[in-house]
């Protein structure tokens, strides 16, 4: 992990995604110590995690403070509801605490994820009346996860000047070619339907394309899968395990996809347009 922050900051990304749910916020301590360390200033974002009986919009500056505790930081640069749950959350009142945290020096920028397009207009109306500004959406999308295409959430993106993250861009790895149907993932990916040998076959078609455009490019077919979302105006979350992961994952930012091959690269996965 260590390599991997260190190619990435050296390659010139500089937005890292935590959570306070991943590992129950060991991840906000391993960033934190990263960032903190950095040779080259970072953006750190992180998520709220509104849980059911955590206590409604009250509960929230807690969680700030011990996000703010694990990272080791005076301030996050990007503050995001992890998920929306109207039952524990109203999204307005979530935003008038957020839209405080703002005005008052502990977080940069207000962020959602996994929100619809009609929970983002809600939560985008509520910070306007602070004067707060709805920084992003994180959501799910990749080649062969497009239904942000489908189901508005991308056009909502674009009307309401909200950057859309993607997570996933790479789909845990099948859009890099490392799985076929003769070497499927062990572990806990080999118990999930997304990687049964049916959908990483019916996966192949794309993967191909990735690897002929790649090879005109002189890059993997990873930074392809990337370089299509950065054509959207879309800014991917990839993940890395290793520097040289990082390093494969950021050549996307020094190649240009022509019209034709993102045209190809559509067609080839209008299938996956599924909301």
């Amino acid at each position: 992990m260590v390599d991997a922050f260190g190619a990435c900051v050296e390659a010139g990304l500089d937005l890292f995604d935590t959570a306070e749910a991943y590992a129950w916020g060991k991840g906000e301590k391993i960033l934190g110590a990263l960032a903190r360390k950095s040779w080259r200033p970072v953006v750190v974002a992180t998520k709220y995690a509104p849980l059911d009986g955590r206590g409604g919009p009250a509960a929230i500056p807690k969680a700030l403070a011990g996000s703010l505790k694990r990272l080791g930081l005076p301030r996050i640069d990007l503050y995001q509801v992890h998920w929306p749950n109207r039952e524990e959350l109203s999204i307005a009142a979530t935003m008038d605490v957020f839209a405080g945290a703002v005005q008052d020096g502990r977080i940069g920028a207000v962020g959602v994820s996994n929100f619809s397009a009609s929970e983002m207009r809600d939560a985008h109306a509520a910070l306007a009346r602070h004067g707060v500004p709805l920084a992003t959406n994180q959501v799910h999308y990749s080649l062969l996860h497009r239904a942000p295409e489908a189901d508005g959430v991308l056009d909502t993106c674009r009307e309401l000047d909200v950057t859309l993250l993607a997570y996933s861009p790479l789909e845990q790895g099948l859009l890099t070619g490392k799985y076929t149907p003769d070497a499927l993932p062990s572990g806990l990916r080999a118990e999930a339907g997304w990687f049964s040998r049916e959908n990483v076959e019916a996966a192949q078609p794309v993967v191909g394309l990735l690897q002929t455009i790649a090879d005109k490019h002189g890059v993997d077919a990873a930074a392809v899968a990337i370089a299509w979302l950065l054509a959207r105006e879309v800014v991917p979350i990839a993940g890395a395990k290793t520097g040289a992961q990082a390093v494969q994952n950021a050549k996307a930012l020094n190649i240009s996809l022509t019209d034709e091959e993102v045209a190809q690269l559509d067609a080839a996965t209008e299938s996956w347009c599924i909301p």
